[in-house]
């Protein structure tokens, strides 16, 4: 039901890439045309295993309330530790940085196109999906 995003780098660019899966994740979110937030997770509301989280939320228009359709965060060395996942930087050895994200959520985003493209007779398809699709309305 999700696409699952992961990546596994070096300490030094970490957070760089979860800002690259940030955006990543917002551009098919502006691409699909629905109202979204991104919040970021402060300390308390963190698992014991990220050290930063980032959720995106959709409006749901039916439910009148933010639903979460994506999350991703950066563990640091959390995961690679107990995988024994190293990099070799020049000669040095050093545990990576994982990375995990789930893309979409993809029946929550259903949902919301369905209840945020509904017109009086017909739901309107996003764009981005019509040549997917192959029609522009339901």
């Amino acid at each position: 039901d999700k696409v699952e995003i992961v990546r596994i780098e070096n300490p030094e660019t970490s957070y760089q890439s979860l800002e690259l899966m940030v955006e990543h994740v917002k551009n098919i979110l502006i691409e699909l045309e629905l109202p979204f937030r991104i919040l970021r997770l402060c300390g308390g509301d963190l698992g014991f295993t990220s050290c930063l989280t980032y959720d995106f939320e959709v409006y749901s228009a039916a439910q009148k309330k933010w639903l979460e359709v994506s999350s991703v965060s950066n563990f640091e060395t959390f995961q690679s530790n107990r995988l024994k996942l190293r990099i070799d930087n020049n000669g040095a050895k050093s545990l990576a940085h994982t990375l995990n994200g789930s893309s979409l959520a993809l029946p929550r985003i259903v949902a919301c196109i369905l209840e945020n493209f509904q017109q009086e007779n017909s739901i309107k398809i996003p764009k981005a999906l019509i040549n997917y699709t192959g029609f522009e309305k339901i």
